[in-house]
């Protein structure tokens, strides 16, 4: 198994913390007025055009730059019964362009992604959206509830929705950091499938390595569902459903979770420096 091992990023104290710096503001505020699903017709139309764009350009080009291999996609057929009705993903996150990945190793599927509220008000903001971002509110529990009532709307009627269980994009890190528990909690209100899938590494090539730069190629590795065991309430299905969906995407992505540096569920979780 191959560990890219980056030293060049400043990976934050706490391990859902940011360290990317947004410059645009565009002042959009995410409250319990904003469109969290946006169905308009206008909108619809422009996204049937951007999904275009990137089965044309984006997708090659995401294969091509990140060396993308995908791994248990006949997971997809094998459990297609489960997951038509709506699921749950979650992955760790690594790369900027790793929902592209995603979006390209799952087609025809279309699946949303959450993402931090200050990238949808950055520069990318409106292709984040197009692409089927939906922004975290920070605004208060109403805009909390108003977005968590959007994507029971979006699950119920069949779609899959990512979610960056971990809390943040750290650029080619290995261990799997420790999950936030609202992953396990969307798939457990909405009763859908979690299905994990990871992100693992190989050494690239002489050409890539030296030429190109590249830090590491990806292996996009889809696993099985899971789902809340129903003998449990409340939180503890929520800390069950999360601890399994870690330990899961740990053995995607090649790692023993006996053997990981970070506990499966996130409670104010310090970066432990392994190397």
């Amino acid at each position: 198994m191959f560990d890219p091992r980056p030293t060049k990023y400043p990976f934050p104290e706490y391990t859902d913390s940011h360290y990317l710096i947004v410059k645009k503001n565009d002042g959009t505020v995410f409250d319990s007025a904003y469109p969290y699903v946006d169905k308009t017709p206008s909108f619809m139309r422009k996204r049937k055009l951007f999904n275009v764009l990137l089965r044309l350009i984006v997708f090659p080009l995401t294969r091509l730059r990140l060396g993308l291999k995908v791994k248990g996609r006949e997971n997809l057929d094998k459990y297609a019964d489960e997951l038509k009705n709506g699921a749950v993903l979650c992955s760790n996150h690594v790369h900027l362009w790793d929902f592209l990945a995603i979006r390209s190793a799952l087609l025809p599927h279309k699946p949303y992604v959450l993402i931090w509220a200050p990238n949808v008000r950055g520069e990318n903001g409106k292709n984040m959206r197009l692409i089927g971002g939906i922004p975290i509110p920070d605004t208060g529990p109403a805009a909390t509830s108003a977005q968590l009532k959007a994507i029971d709307g979006l699950l119920d009627s069949g779609d899959w929705l990512q979610i960056y269980s971990e809390g943040s994009m750290w650029e080619f890190y290995q261990p799997i950091r420790p999950f936030k528990r609202g992953t396990a909690y969307i798939a457990r209100r909405s009763d859908k499938p979690l299905l994990p899938m990871a992100f693992s590494y190989r050494e690239p090539g002489w050409i890539r390595k030296h030429i190109f730069r590249q830090t590491a190629l990806f292996t996009l590795n889809i696993g099985t569902p899971l789902y809340a065991d129903s003998s449990l309430l409340g939180k503890d299905a929520d800390n069950d459903l999360c601890a399994r969906s870690h330990d899961a995407v740990c053995r995607l992505a090649g790692i023993d979770p006996a053997d990981n540096i970070y506990p499966p569920v996130f409670n104010k979780t310090r970066r432990v420096d392994y190397y």
